[in-house]
């Protein structure tokens, strides 16, 4: 189990790496030709709103309930020779088929509607024709083009569990690469046709998800799962998925409910919030995206089969391997980060329409959410141990205590700091501390539940590593410039600096863990399956 694990979570993670490098390219792009301003704003809110419901349709919810169902069937299917795998593919494809449709097809009449409830801002604003009423209009017609990428990731999302369960992690963890290359192909060449180059963008995200679509297409039809889609609301797996999916709504919409309330009061904040708030999310994204996310995605499926089995060892061992390797890399990530976190925005961002002054303003918010980056790996391994048990109400009960929170949160701290001018920095504030609190809470659960419990070993490696990452951390603000000095030097000396640093900060981490004893028996699944 633990070799499986290990490869697939590197296939994964390295894919990952593809799409994140590509993500931190288009950002560059979008960075240059817009910068941080209005339309930035704009295109950021009306790509918010489709993934909102991407997380319900998509790899959210939706695969929460149906990756365990679908493990469970394939796991029959292997031991009796039946082909029921097939059949519930087909059915909860036809099924969920119709439901998109019709909320896409809402969603692209219905775009005002959705601009007035999370950019109440500009909405107050349009009334009263006062300056943000543009960014209204704006938002309502991006939000018709940007709509229809909710049915093809639908799609994509339901293939991709599908060839994860199978086995089959490169497919569905390099597909984004392609929405990343089609926003960057619209920018670089679409945007000058446009008046306004949100359009470009907004065009790039439209064919993003018609590409990824298609791209899985070939490679169901060599898996043998291509099949036809059937409308079967009463079948047996779909009514099993369906009662998951309700309390995974919940839990999912809560989250997401949170990064739109954000985006409903950066709407009355300064011109730039929501974009400075996008960047330093889209930076803290790719650690998390590549450790985090990258050993979930492995680790639903095989902890589904382990329940299937009944294997309780082994499913405690597993997450606590999952907790072991997003720490020993994602602890590295945030010191790094923290340290070099404005040089690094200089040499991605600061270019075209992005200033000095953006550096700054990003790096505030960034370094908010950095000092929750263990906490939202923490849940991205945690969670999964409930939804693998098919446990999807406990979950959305701490969700929703971690969503009061933060709205209490929010409003404590994004009214203060408006009073320095980084009323957005509340909001990463408060992203940050209620995740925290959602991972403690998960944790906790499955403790007090007697599934899983953080040994006195893995703590004492978690230490360890926690000291190796600090060292570096020092290491690197010894020899990294100061702030005026990194603005003085040319592009190439900045690029070559930053390597320099990152190079230095990494070979100090690895001796650290080194010294420490740390080594590759470390990451082990020991318990046979």
């Amino acid at each position: 189990m633990s070799k499986k694990l290990i490869k697939s979570g590197l296939i994964v993670s390295f894919m990952t790496l593809v799409s994140r490098v590509l993500g931190l390219v288009r950002d560059v792009v979008i960075a240059n030709i817009m910068g941080a301003g209005a339309s930035a704003d704009v295109f950021f809110f009306a790509n918010k709103i489709p993934n909102f419901f991407r997380r319900l349709f998509a790899e959210g919810a939706f695969a929460q309930a149906f990756v365990p169902v679908l493990s469970e069937y394939h796991t029959k299917d292997e031991a009796n020779g039946t082909n029921e795998t097939k059949k519930l593919i087909a059915q909860v494809s036809g099924t969920l088929g119709v439901i998109i449709t019709l909320v896409t097809l809402f969603g692209m009449v219905a775009s005002p509607l959705f601009v007035m409830l999370f950019g109440f801002g500009w909405f107050i604003d349009w009334l009263n024709d006062g300056p943000a009423g543009a960014k209204f209009d704006l938002a309502a017609t991006l939000l018709k083009i940007t709509f229809p990428y909710l049915w093809f990731i639908s799609f994509t999302a339901l293939a991709g569990a599908v060839l994860n369960t199978l086995g089959r992690f490169a497919v569905a963890a390099f597909t984004p690469v392609l929405l990343n290359v089609c926003i960057i192909g619209m920018a670089i060449y679409a945007a000058p046709m446009f008046e306004t180059p949100a359009f470009a963008l907004a065009w790039g995200v439209f064919l993003g998800g018609l590409v990824q679509f298609l791209f899985q297409i070939p490679f169901l039809y060599r898996a043998g799962v291509l099949v036809r889609p059937t409308w079967a609301w009463h079948a047996p797996g779909v009514v099993k998925i369906r009662k998951l999916i309700v309390p995974a709504l919940f839990g999912v919409s809560v989250t997401q409910i949170n990064l739109l309330l954000d985006t409903l009061i950066a709407s009355f904040l300064i011109t730039g919030s929501i974009s400075w708030l996008y960047y330093a999310d889209r930076l803290l994204e790719f650690p998390l995206g590549l450790f985090g996310i990258g050993i979930a995605t492995v680790i639903l499926p095989s902890l589904s089969k382990l329940h299937t089995k009944k294997n309780t060892a082994e499913f405690a061992d597993t997450i606590d391997w999952g907790i072991k390797v997003i720490c020993f890399f994602g602890l590295p990530a945030l010191a790094g980060l923290m340290v070099l976190a404005q040089p690094i925005i200089m040499v991605l961002f600061m270019r075209g329409e992005f200033t000095q002054s953006e550096v700054i303003q990003v790096s505030y918010a960034l370094f908010a959410y950095l000092s929750g980056l263990i906490s939202f790996m923490f849940i991205k391994v945690l969670a999964p141990a409930y939804y693998a048990r098919q446990d999807t109400k406990t979950p959305v009960k701490i969700a929703i205590k971690a969503m009061v929170t933060n709205m209490g949160f929010n409003l404590m701290f994004a009214p203060l700091l408006s009073l320095y001018g980084i009323g957005y920095v509340g909001l990463a504030i408060a992203t940050t501390l209620s995740a925290t609190l959602n991972a403690f809470w998960l944790y906790q659960g499955l403790k007090q539940a007697q599934i899983f419990q953080l040994t006195g070993s893995t703590i004492a490696f978690l230490v360890k590593l926690a000291i190796a990452a600090l060292a570096m951390a020092v290491v690197v603000y010894l020899i990294s410039p100061n702030f005026d000095l990194w603005l003085l030097m040319s592009f190439g000396d900045k690029v070559l600096q930053l390597i320099f640093c990152i190079s230095a900060g990494m070979l100090c981490y690895f001796a650290m863990a080194f010294l420490f004893g740390i080594r590759i028996k470390n990451f082990k699944v020991t318990t046979a399956g």
